[in-house]
């Protein structure tokens, strides 16, 4: 007995040395051989084991299956570090160390109220006072975290003003007001279950993996496409390290389309999703063919959209890819109702425009300013066919004689306010209304906004081509806002004001625009100061 002892004593001292030491794959196999060690003595009938040796046993397997827990939990292995947590308290319920963990790792789960229960639980311990401070910082972590993942009052102003400077901010995960349903578009898509105005955050969400790298523009071709390839592989890695730990994420994965009988293809409850309704019994541990995995992945992997980025031109040289599961569901179109803006390892999805109770949530998976025979090509590139009705209506305009000489005067050098006019004369002549015009405004947005930025074109054509608020309002209706016309439009009335200010009707219609482009994330005067500094 004396010798088992000298043995678990020395097996602990070695795995809290290599915990200490942030080891944490080595620690594992330490005290998972402590565990093992633990568990005979307890269970061994034969071992004639002291009685009063036993609570001393007992205390050392609990402490034993907390560190594992801390150990696998820094490895992200949330799964077996809960199991870890929760065979610790049935030792000791009250085990101050075990709570914590447990709590950080439900944390970490984005369960949290029961990560709150479980440190509303430790702080009761009258011991540990001095860990108070550190407990009341995870206490109002979760306190927050449970409140925005109720409501949408999220804000990033504090980040946005210090121009995107450190670590971006922590999110909670938020589901709002969608559900998954058949789309006539393609599939399965996600829908408003209530009317939404503009602005509306609909869905924030941690990627399941995001894989990065600095590829600059002025690398040559090939060794672009490398970076890329190497970014793929490392990606492929990183999801493939998250499905072995997590029976639920495998699982979910697999409710992902692989691009093949759309139509057949179960919809899954919302609920699924959300965090803090997750039963482990509704999960299943089954394999997933890699074959099928990397077609998911090329379905359903999304490029990042940084909003530090397109506000400051700042990590432009950063390309991301991930995968974030909920918003896979999410259909194409080019004339998008919702947008999404990339912080950190989030998604964050709002509505770009008003949208009404059942209406199917769509984003653009390419630039919506891109002409109708590129967008074509893109999206065949994708596996599919885009039948919006922008597509719809360019598709019918695209043969005509007209429409394919202006696309031919694009590259050839004639003056974009020409190229404008010859479009207008010709939509009056089709007799294009309303959103029409909009859409091929928005496909030959290139020329529109040379010519308004430039002095000597409205020079020479401000009277031939529509007024510049005309043309905005238009597209905007069409597709939606973005960065690219909230700058034309600042830029426009820095110089019809000068350095006296914008006129208030005209800064308010850049308000509007800035929450349909960012959505209702950031304070009034934050919003107010990114316009501007678009407009420079």
């Amino acid at each position: 007995m004396e010798e088992e002892e000298d043995r678990i004593q020395n097996l602990r001292s070695k795995a809290t040395e290599l915990l200490l030491r942030k080891e944490w794959k080595d620690s594992i196999e330490v005290y998972s051989e402590l565990i093992s060690l633990c568990h005979d003595q307890i269970s061994n009938p034969h071992q004639n084991l002291d009685p009063n040796n036993l609570p001393k046993l007992k205390k050392s397997l609990c402490l034993a299956l907390c560190n594992r827990a801390e150990a696998r939990l820094n490895l992200q292995d949330y799964p077996q570090a809960l199991q870890d947590c929760n065979e610790a308290s049935q030792i000791g319920n009250t085990h101050f160390k075990t709570l914590l963990c447990k709590g950080k790792i439900l944390l970490s789960l984005n369960q949290y109220g029961l990560a709150l229960d479980c440190f509303k639980k430790a702080s009761l311990d009258p011991n540990e006072l001095e860990n108070s401070e550190m407990l009341n910082g995870y206490l109002e972590k979760c306190k927050k975290f449970e409140f925005l993942s109720r409501t949408d009052a999220f804000d990033i102003s504090d980040w946005v003003v210090n121009k995107f400077q450190g670590k971006p901010p922590e999110l909670a995960e938020y589901i709002g007001s969608i559900e998954i349903k058949k789309s006539d578009i393609s599939g399965r898509g996600l829908f408003a279950t209530k009317n939404l105005d503009c602005g509306n955050l609909l869905l924030v969400t941690k990627a399941v993996a995001v894989e990065r790298a600095i590829v600059p523009e002025s690398v040559f071709q090939d060794s672009k496409e490398q970076a890329q390839l190497d970014m793929w592989k490392n990606f492929i890695d990183k999801i493939l390290e998250s499905i072995k730990k997590c029976v639920r994420t495998r699982d979910l994965i697999c409710k992902l389309s692989n691009g093949e009988n759309e139509d057949d293809l179960e919809v899954p409850d919302i609920d699924l999703f959300r965090p803090e309704g997750e039963d482990s019994s509704t999960f299943h541990d089954k394999k997933i063919d890699k074959e099928k995995l990397l077609n998911i992945l090329d379905v359903n992997s999304l490029v990042e959209e940084l909003i530090s980025a397109k506000v400051l031109g700042k990590n432009s040289d950063v390309h991301g890819i991930g995968l974030w599961i909920l918003s896979s569901f999410i259909n194409h179109s080019c004339d998008p109702n919702v947008r999404r803006s990339h912080i950190g390892d989030h998604v964050m999805i709002h509505a770009c425009r008003d949208i009404k109770a059942g209406e199917e949530l769509t984003f653009a998976y390419f630039d919506v300013f891109t002409p109708f025979r590129d967008r074509e090509e893109k999206a065949k590139n994708w596996g599919f066919v885009c039948k919006c009705k922008r597509c719809n209506l360019e598709k019918g305009v695209s043969s005509n004689q007209e429409m394919m000489e202006i696309e031919m005067f694009l590259g050839k050098g004639l003056d974009d306010g020409g190229v404008v006019y010859r479009l207008e004369e010709n939509m009056r002549r089709w007799m294009v209304r309303g959103k029409g015009k909009g859409y091929l405004r928005s496909s030959f947005w290139r020329v529109y906004s040379e010519v308004y930025e430039s002095e000597r074109s409205l020079r020479k054509w401000g009277s031939k081509v529509p007024l510049m608020e005309n043309v905005l309002d238009s597209v905007v209706d069409a597709v939606g806002s973005d960065e690219r016309i909230v700058k034309l439009l600042m830029r426009g009335l820095k110089r019809k004001n000068g350095h006296k200010g914008n006129g208030i009707v005209e800064m308010e219609k850049a308000m509007k625009l800035g929450r349909g482009l960012y959505g209702k994330i950031m304070k009034k005067q934050t919003l107010r100061t990114i316009l501007i500094q678009l407009g420079n």
